[in-house]
């Protein structure tokens, strides 16, 4: 490459350096000097204090609290958004009549925005005209209407079944896309030898499944481990602390507290959960050397 071009390609991709600097990186460098200060909007001075912060969070039972609903919200519903999307692509990739019908339907909750995803479901989970109470108590298997939303265990299971109600159909097209890649003579093949349709699943279809499945889980860990949107919504962290996630805690404390250095702070460590279980799932779902 010649230097005249080197000037044009710098002179090209100048505009979205700029960009990336001025929304990713200066966001970034300023939240993690914000997390070394007391940063109190009641106070006039942010004095620095290190990593004190960081300490006092790691110290406070509130915030692991936090951190093991959020751990339960993130592993039970992207462990049911993985088997259900995975059934589902299952089935969408079986050739049948009104097969394209049926995948644009799937995608309906995808498509509904978070907002009115959670106001739907407060609706049906609501204890006086709620759907799911008279659904049940018609089928019998409710005697008298509940207040899903009541109670800090149901009201978090609740919120999970919302997400995964939303959710399901990403994780169903990301796997169907790569059901589609997988060769049909390799069933074929199996077939010939004798293999049935548990055994192919199991030697064909989960083995080239593997980095569709690894997409699926690292997308959805570092979208639920990161739930806010679907708790606002919902339950406002409520009742009690009962649906309070990390996400939720680190809110509260920046805009309900004003305590706008532990907020940065509780924000650089779900980054770092994250991360650590974005590690977990690579070297989990790596393929043996």
């Amino acid at each position: 490459m010649s230097q005249r071009e080197a000037r044009l390609a710098w002179a090209l991709i100048a505009p979205s350096l700029v960009v990336i600097l001025g929304v990713v990186l200066y966001p970034l460098l300023e939240s993690l000097l914000m997390s070394l200060h007391e940063w109190n909007l009641t106070m006039p001075r942010h004095p620095f204090v290190g990593l004190a912060n960081y300490a006092q969070i790691l110290a406070t039972p509130s915030f692991w609290h936090a951190i093991g609903r959020t751990l339960y919200f993130t592993l039970v519903s992207t462990g049911l958004e993985l088997l259900l999307g995975l059934a589902i692509a299952l089935l969408l990739n079986r050739p049948f009549r009104g097969r394209g019908l049926l995948r644009a339907l799937v995608l309906l909750p995808w498509a509904l925005p978070t907002v009115v995803n959670g106001i739907m479901w407060r609706w049906i989970d609501n204890p006086d005209y709620g759907a799911l109470n008279a659904l049940l108590t018609q089928a019998g298997l409710l005697h008298a209407y509940r207040n899903w939303l009541g109670s800090p265990w149901s009201a978090l299971n609740m919120v999970i079944l919302a997400d995964v109600w939303k959710m399901t159909p990403l994780a169903a097209l990301l796997l169907l896309a790569g059901l589609q890649t997988i060769p049909r003579e390799l069933y074929e093949s199996a077939a010939i030898d004798g293999a049935g349709g548990w055994r192919q699943f199991l030697g064909i279809t989960l083995p080239l499944l593997r980095t569709s499945i690894l997409i699926v889980l690292v997308a959805r860990t570092i979208e639920a481990f990161k739930v806010f949107d679907i708790i606002y919504i919902m339950t406002r962290g409520g009742p009690g602390d009962g649906t309070m996630t990390i996400a939720y805690y680190a809110y509260t404390q920046a805009f309900s507290s004003l305590l706008f250095g532990k907020g940065a702070a509780i924000s650089y460590l779900i980054a770092l959960f994250i991360l650590l279980l974005s590690v977990g799932y690579v070297r989990l779902l790596r393929p043996a050397q």
